[in-house]
């Protein structure tokens, strides 16, 4: 008989699907005071990599810089039967290059946008650009749960 853990982990395409409708992944680094230090993030998943990007002053830029590795988990659900997700171990990437990051910047944007970027949003994305820094996660682990799968038992 499989195991509880066999019987919710998502298939490969359940997990695309799953990142697809999600919209915010919670990013864990480790401070500087040696404790979880966890934000939320938009992001786009791509085959075999997750990308982001955040301010490069940020805390969680100074933590990759001194620590490569993160923790990213994405979730959806309320009650007990009906929670999904994913967690994501991650060796970590971090683009500093402009027009790179201008790109990570114009996936983000058209994925939360609805497609197609404006004129002006081009622009804003140009202009955010500079104080950005791309993120590269790189999944080493993956672990995915649908407690939808266990029918309502438990």
């Amino acid at each position: 008989m499989p195991s509880r853990r066999d019987q919710i982990r998502m298939s490969d395409t359940e997990l695309t699907e799953f990142l697809d409708q999600e919209r915010v992944v919670t990013c864990a680094t480790v401070g500087p005071n040696g404790r979880p230090h966890l934000m939320p993030l938009w992001y786009v998943a791509a085959p075999g990599e997750i990308r982001g990007w955040t301010f490069g002053k940020s805390q969680k830029v100074k933590n990759l810089e001194r620590d490569p590795h993160a923790t990213l988990q994405v979730e959806a659900g309320i009650e007990y039967g009906e929670l999904r997700g994913a967690m994501f171990e991650c060796n970590v990437e971090l683009e500093r290059d402009p027009e790179r990051v201008m790109g990570y910047g114009v996936e983000l944007m058209a994925r939360y946008g609805g497609g197609e970027l404006t004129n002006e949003a081009h622009q804003a994305v140009e202009s955010q650009a500079a104080k950005r820094v791309g993120m590269r996660f790189l999944p080493t682990r993956t672990v995915t749960w649908d407690h939808r799968k266990l029918g309502g038992t438990y």
